[in-house]
């Protein structure tokens, strides 16, 4: 009985976080499509700051999940810009939380409504998020040969053209690194090898289009590009060993005790733009990167392991940059289930949201 109720309740950290995040979609939805039909009408740079105003809403919600709700300790190295910049944010991918820690990154500026993804195209299939994802502006590639330059560089210039505030996450490694996925990760040294490349031991070797078209396509656009690095904590064995980063259950769970981001800004001029300097630029970035891993799991000083090199501090989220964003959603969606009729327009949200999603999404890359 006593076990059944700890289960249960263990169960409950991830649940309950995981249905409201799901269900105020269906709400927010409908709200961003009423303004996208009233956009018709007004200018495409006044759509988007609208557009980023009611995305920062449900974000700043999910934040409250992975920062408030979790208690997670989020600890900064390097300084975040105050002001709100155009940037390309690089960073590692060990797990689906990496996407999270750009929004928490970007909250402190005050700039999270600006965040867009280049995500792997079989994302676009997700209900309602797929379509919406590319709504923001958010671009959707496929790996290797059938990647689509033309299709990804005329999507960044257009936004660039209409001056749409742009924080674009980028996941180099194209893949996440997983310790248990030795293929993976043996493939990606070979290939290293084979092109004269430094070979990585904690992350995988960086791909080069998807950085390279952003920051060409968008370069009288773009301030700088944020180079970050991301470990969490807990992920070693008794042996030592390194092991998986959290998933997003794992995280809501609370089995992440902290996160160690180490930030750093290159201006954009200081960026080579030729593909194949820009691509050793890119490759020596994460050679940095794999120093700064190597040093946080296997550091010969054991009160230095678990941490960058350098001074950290931990970075505080407040309630009232969350909070409120959870009780607007929450007091759209409530009423909506309250009745027959709103209960009726919330599943035909989901449903012929998602159908046409799915047929926008392909039809309109």
């Amino acid at each position: 009985m006593l076990l059944s109720l700890v289960v249960h309740t263990y169960s409950l950290r991830y649940w309950f976080p995981a249905a409201v995040m799901l269900g105020t979609a269906p709400a927010y939805l409908l709200t961003w499509g009423v303004w996208r039909l009233l956009s018709t009408v007004v200018p495409a740079r006044l759509y988007h700051r609208m557009d980023d105003f009611i995305y920062s809403i449900y974000q700043s919600m999910v934040l409250f999940f992975f920062e408030n709700y979790t208690g997670v300790e989020v600890i900064v190295y390097g300084e975040i810009p105050k002001r709100k910049e155009n940037v390309v944010y690089l960073s590692n991918h060990q797990c689906t939380v990496d996407w999270i820690i750009a929004d928490m990154l970007a909250i402190r500026q005050g700039a999270i409504g600006h965040v867009r993804y280049v995500l792997k195209d079989g994302l676009k299939w997700l209900p309602l998020y797929g379509w919406y994802f590319s709504q923001h502006g958010g671009v959707y590639v496929k790996r290797s040969a059938k990647f689509d330059e033309k299709a990804m560089r005329k999507k960044l210039e257009c936004q660039s053209a209409v001056g749409a505030p742009m924080y674009l996450v980028i996941f180099p490694e194209g893949t996440r690194y997983n310790p248990e996925l030795q293929k993976v990760i043996l493939d990606s040294q070979a290939f290293a090898r084979k092109e004269g490349l430094s070979v990585l031991n904690h992350i995988l070797t960086p791909r080069v289009k998807a950085a390279h078209i952003a920051v060409d396509a968008m370069k009288s656009h773009l301030n700088a590009v944020y180079d970050v690095t991301v470990a969490y904590e807990g992920t070693v064995d008794a042996k030592g060993e390194r092991k998986t980063a959290p998933s997003m259950p794992e995280f809501l769970c609370k089995e992440c005790p902290r996160v160690h981001v180490y930030f750093e800004r290159v201006d954009v001029n200081d960026i080579p733009r030729e593909p194949l300097f820009f691509r050793r630029w890119l490759h020596e970035r994460f050679e940095m990167k794999d120093r700064l891993m190597s040093a946080f799991y296997q550091s010969e000083d054991p009160e230095q392991r678990n941490k960058f090199p350098g001074e950290g501090h931990r970075s505080a989220l407040s309630l009232r940059k969350t909070l409120p964003s959870l009780l607007f959603l929450g007091g759209l969606t409530v009423p909506m289930l309250l009745t027959e009729s709103g209960r009726r327009l919330y599943l035909n949200t989901w449903v012929y949201g998602t159908l046409v999603g799915w047929a926008w999404v392909n039809v309109c890359p």
